[in-house]
């Protein structure tokens, strides 16, 4: 099988985890999607990306990474709590889930090299997406901003919410700028990827993709100031900027910001602390605290819980937080450990968005794409695969005695 067909294919497989994790639950679309019809083209899709990753590594080359490895052992307190069937059959179906997803990035594995392979299948992936948002926003403004959410973006042909078209947007964003800082790609290019990105960020109003964007490209960014002359010129006009625009236009970005909302509404995170105070008040067992009361819908009470932490505890107990915790450390200290790089630096922009928005969005215990931008941060930090077009390189030779020469 050629390079060429063999790269068509992960790309592929990786649009199909894409499509996967986008989700089933979301606003009214144009023409009425079922829920049931939505879930069977998402599973749909991930049990195709298994059998096509399969087949292009059909004789199971793995690169084994901490990344896989601890997103398999999630597997364990997933089961184990769901097993008791509290949280219903579904949960062991979203367990098969997990198990499918991790089991298909094992075998994408193979062509984690430390290459930007993957950042721009996640680019390519997302900005289709968006141009489905995009698309229905010009055919249905008012079904793209309905008054259910407050004038605020969402999918019009895919049920997608503002914070889902917001990460997606956020982070392509930030990958393709420092892509034009790496100079590994052109600004025309960049250009039709980031502006309409940033327009329809900005029709989101969503303020944690946001701060993950502005957050994490500083981060990135630093990490190459001190080897790259363009990242050093944009960093010192985006300060020039963002000093500009707070003097000038404080007031429509307070607004913006705020959205309308009151400030004591606004600190208390949109109600969020209620249903986090409320989960942590919850009476659990010894069991439940460790493992959790199994994969649900990242709910408590019938309400969102909003942060990824307070959601593994509840659904994988303590165990999971653990693993969560230790995939995020890992990949972050491997990334200080690098030498500065436009990997390295894609790498941290990622890890520290997801980070970020861990705090008001759920997603790093079960598949989702918050898994996804941390497997391309994996694929990212892996080493370079050896050149299997090189010479080995010779054996040393050992010093034989004269008499041992001899009897041979």
């Amino acid at each position: 099988m050629g390079t060429d067909h063999t790269s068509k294919i992960v790309g592929a497989v990786w649009g199909l985890l894409v499509l996967n994790t986008l989700g089933s639950a979301g606003a009214q679309t144009i023409i009425p999607l079922p829920r049931s019809l939505i879930q069977v083209v998402t599973m749909g899709a991930l049990g195709a990306a298994f059998v096509l990753a399969l087949a292009v590594n059909l004789r199971l080359r793995i690169r084994a990474g901490a990344f896989v490895f601890l997103l398999t052992l999630l597997l364990v307190p997933s089961v184990i709590s769901s097993a008791n069937l509290e949280s219903g059959f579904g949960a062991l179906f979203r367990c098969a889930r997990l198990a499918l997803f991790a089991g298909t990035l094992w075998l994408l594995s193979r062509w984690w090299d430390g290459g930007l392979t993957f950042v721009r299948h996640h680019i390519r992936m997302y900005f289709a997406v968006l141009g489905s948002v995009a698309a229905g926003a010009l055919i249905s403004p008012g079904a793209a901003l309905p008054d259910l959410y407050g004038g605020r973006l969402v999918g019009a042909l895919w049920p997608l919410t503002p914070p889902q078209i917001g990460q997606y947007a956020a982070v392509i964003t930030g990958l393709t700028v420092l892509l034009v800082l790496g100079r590994r790609t052109d600004r025309a290019s960049a250009a039709v990827i980031i502006v309409p990105a940033l327009v329809l960020l900005a029709l989101t109003h969503t303020r944690t993709a946001t701060l993950g964007l502005l957050v994490g490209l500083v981060l990135a960014i630093g990490s190459l100031i001190l080897t790259s002359a363009a990242a050093r010129r944009f960093f010192a006009w985006a300060v020039l900027c963002a000093a500009v625009a707070v003097v000038g236009f404080g007031s429509a970005l307070q607004a913006w910001f705020l959205r309308g909302q009151s400030q004591e509404y606004f600190t208390s995170l949109t109600g969020r602390e209620k249903v986090w105070d409320a989960l942590l008040a919850a009476p659990r067992t010894t069991s439940e605290q460790l493992f959790g009361m199994g994969l649900g819908d990242k709910s408590f009470g019938g309400l969102p819980i909003d942060n990824s932490w307070l959601a593994v505890y509840h659904e994988q107990g303590l165990t999971g937080v653990a693993l969560v915790a230790a995939i995020i450390i890992v990949l972050g200290g491997a990334a200080l450990l690098r030498p500065p790089s436009l990997p390295r630096a894609c790498a941290i922009f990622l890890i520290s968005y997801c980070a970020i928005a861990s705090y008001t969005e759920a997603g790093l215990g079960d598949a989702s794409p918050y898994l996804l931008h941390l497997a391309v941060a994996a694929s990212l930090l892996a080493a370079p695969a050896a050149d299997p077009t090189l010479p080995a390189p010779a054996a040393s030779r050992r010093r034989v005695p004269r008499w041992a020469r001899e009897w041979r």
